[in-house]
């Protein structure tokens, strides 16, 4: 038996632009995903901490040190610029292992930019 765990947070980020002509997805910037270990196209469970909306999309690698976080296609009727988010990615874990799991949590600033390290939760 599996147990589904969270996997990632990023805690605080805000929407730094935002285009309801692409696709779809989430852009964030790439080394806040290699901060948490979230992959290209991963889904991801977004909560919008400004207005309570929560939904469900895909995040895409922005460039490095660039700090965005971008609402792209219909995810944009759910935020909007200077918004803070919260980023939730979630795994699956083995049962037996649940209780010694431990997610990877980066806090970032209003400017993206992380506030101390990885915390634990």
């Amino acid at each position: 038996m599996y147990s589904i765990l969270l996997k990632a947070k990023l805690h605080s980020a805000r929407v730094t632009e935002s285009d309801q002509d692409y696709e779809g997805s989430l852009l964030i910037d790439q080394d806040l995903m290699d901060a948490v270990k979230l992959v290209p196209y991963e889904k991801i469970l977004v909560a919008n901490v400004e207005n309570g909306n929560r939904f469900e999309t895909y995040a895409i690698p922005g460039p490095r040190g660039s700090r965005v976080i971008g609402l792209n296609g219909a995810t944009v009727h759910m935020g909007g610029v200077g918004d803070r988010l919260i980023i939730f990615a979630f795994c699956l874990v083995p049962t037996e292992n649940a209780g010694r799991h431990r997610p990877l949590v980066l806090v970032v600033d209003e400017n993206n930019d992380p506030v101390g390290g990885l915390q634990d939760v």
